[in-house]
């Protein structure tokens, strides 16, 4: 079988790294370039350390390379730029991993689709262009889809912890390691930029809906995101495990655990894990996945997967570290 031709640009920082191991190591992709502007001429090793002896690309600066997906890990606001500066093939399919397109924006002709395959998988596997969602967004989502399909979210309150890497490779005080370590801290209280897409998506499957009041935290680790969202319930528990499960049942990432679940669990995988608790009308879903992989690389390979046909796991079988 002839493999897909992959091209990333934007190669260096932590999404990008988490792409290219993806691509390197998937059966049915080959990985033709990586753009990047600030580390054009050196190997991919150099910049991401764990890639020496997996491949001798160095990284590119031409935006000319061919390829029939590109993927784009630039900063928020980049990737409208880059497209509206450069013209790509028509046939060429665009995976965003910013934040630029997320809500139902287009750039010279092209016209984005939402890209959380739990939420509206058929519509990927026909989309010319997707815009991966954002980690925070997909964790939070991924908690409340369910509920919001069945007409039964009320107002949402949501606490989560993210890991450094979710912050980005440039160094800014709130990831520098003496400030991180034994530390944490809430920011964005109320109006995190993962707000928009998490209200679109979920009005849409329950109208009217719009109430999510989200308070992120740093946490003193590299990678994971763990969510508690707290909403009304009157519904048994156990009914409201079913709807869970049964809403889950075909998507191979996303999983109902019956028992409580953790960070670890999820770390290094394209898992989403979610367990429920409730206490008397209050029903509180936990959910935890990597901010790097489901959260943005592998979500992002996974919606490569839907729009070529391929198998939607493929690729991304990964295991948990566990210790």
């Amino acid at each position: 079988m002839t493999k897909l031709s992959a091209g990333i640009i934007g190669g260096a920082g932590y999404t990008g790294g988490e792409t290219i191991r993806l691509l390197l190591n998937h059966p049915s992709v080959s990985l033709n370039f990586v753009q990047s502007r600030s580390q054009e001429g050196k190997s991919l090793h150099e910049i991401h350390p764990d890639l020496l002896g997996e491949t001798n690309l160095k990284f590119t600066g031409a935006l000319d390379a061919k390829a029939d997906v590109l993927f784009i890990c630039l900063g928020h606001g980049e990737s409208k730029k880059l497209l509206s500066e450069q013209m790509f093939p028509a046939a060429m399919k665009i995976i965003d991993l910013g934040n630029d397109f997320r809500l139902g924006d287009s750039e010279s002709g092209r016209h984005f689709v939402y890209g959380l395959p739990e939420f509206q998988r058929e519509a990927i596997r026909k989309a010319q262009n997707v815009a991966n969602p954002g980690c925070f967004a997909t964790t939070i989502q991924l908690g409340l889809l369910p509920l919001a399909k069945v007409n039964l979210l009320s107002e949402v309150h949501t606490t989560g912890i993210t890991g450094s890497t979710g912050a980005g490779q440039k160094l800014q005080d709130a990831t520098h390691f003496t400030w991180r370590a034994n530390n944490i801290s809430a920011y964005k209280t109320l109006s995190h930029q993962h707000l928009g897409e998490i209200i679109r998506t979920l009005s849409s499957l329950q109208p009217g809906f719009e109430h999510v009041n989200f308070i992120p935290w740093r946490g003193d680790f590299t990678r994971g995101i763990f969510v508690t969202s707290v909403v009304e319930c009157q519904m048994p528990l156990e009914a409201v495990t079913e709807i869970y499960t049964s809403y889950y049942a075909s998507h191979p990432f996303t999983k109902v655990s019956a028992s409580m679940i953790d960070l670890k669990q999820v770390v290094n995988t394209n898992k989403c894990l979610i367990h429920l608790e409730k206490v008397g009308t209050k029903l509180a879903i936990h959910s935890a996945t990597d901010n790097l992989l489901k959260g943005a690389s592998g979500q992002a390979i996974q919606n490569m997967n839907l729009m070529f046909g391929l198998e939607e796991s493929e690729g991304l079988h990964l295991k948990a570290t566990a210790f």
